[in-house]
């Protein structure tokens, strides 16, 4: 990559940086509005982001199924209980406590999880953002270990609403995510993953409430 070419790519990274901390209206929404520009000027496609075809779709799908049931019950059985001992916090959840017993509601949250959340967050964060620090940091061992985490800080901050211990969550989980995405080298994995997580989450919410953790 050429030095014009990557100094793009920085100010692209401070301004995502922006617009997260600033909270500008939907901030993953911006940062896919960012991408979109990013990749008309660069005369790249889609997948110069990471959405690339795996080779067995369905099997990559099984897989993520599996891998989100193990990241929801360390969640749920790990990073929550032990978040809420340490902060002496729990995560907010309010914007969910209408959920349990309402079959519309459990839609209507379940069609928003794959969009927004895990279509619209994984492309901002795991695509744009984590491909543009990738440029600017290199993509060997260490550009790609600092450009996960500092994806995840950003990734982090957006959920701020819910408290020191959603933010946590959400930290670990985009961890894993960018993980996800580097193993496969597809967004679709993250993607899949964010998907079945939420949807695992909201069904949760629909039969027994909000869920602060097992212990």
């Amino acid at each position: 990559m050429t030095r014009g070419w990557r100094v793009l790519a920085g100010v692209e990274v401070a301004g995502a940086a922006v617009a997260v901390l600033a909270d500008w209206f939907v901030p993953s929404l911006v940062l896919v509005g960012m991408a979109t520009l990013s990749l008309v000027v660069r005369r790249d496609g889609p997948g110069s982001l990471g959405f690339r075809r795996p080779p067995h779709p369905w099997r990559l799908a099984g897989q993520m199924l599996l891998v989100s049931l193990a990241v929801s019950l360390l969640d749920v059985g790990l990073l929550m209980p032990i978040a809420n001992h340490v902060s002496g916090t729990r995560q907010d959840l309010s914007d969910f406590a209408d959920l349990q017993g309402n079959l519309v509601l459990l839609a209507l949250f379940i069609v928003l999880g794959w969009t927004l959340a895990a279509l619209v967050e994984e492309t901002a964060f795991r695509g744009y953002v984590f491909t543009r620090l990738t440029d600017v940091l290199g993509v060997g061992s260490s550009g790609v270990a600092v450009s996960l985490v500092l994806s995840s800080v950003l990734f982090a901050a957006i959920h701020s609403e819910q408290g020191v211990v959603g933010q946590v969550v959400a930290g670990v989980d985009a961890l894993l995510y960018g993980a996800l995405r580097v193993w496969k080298a597809t967004l679709w994995a993250p993607v899949l993953t964010h998907g079945f997580v939420d949807t695992v989450g909201f069904v949760a919410f629909f039969l027994v409430g909000p869920t602060y953790g097992l212990w």
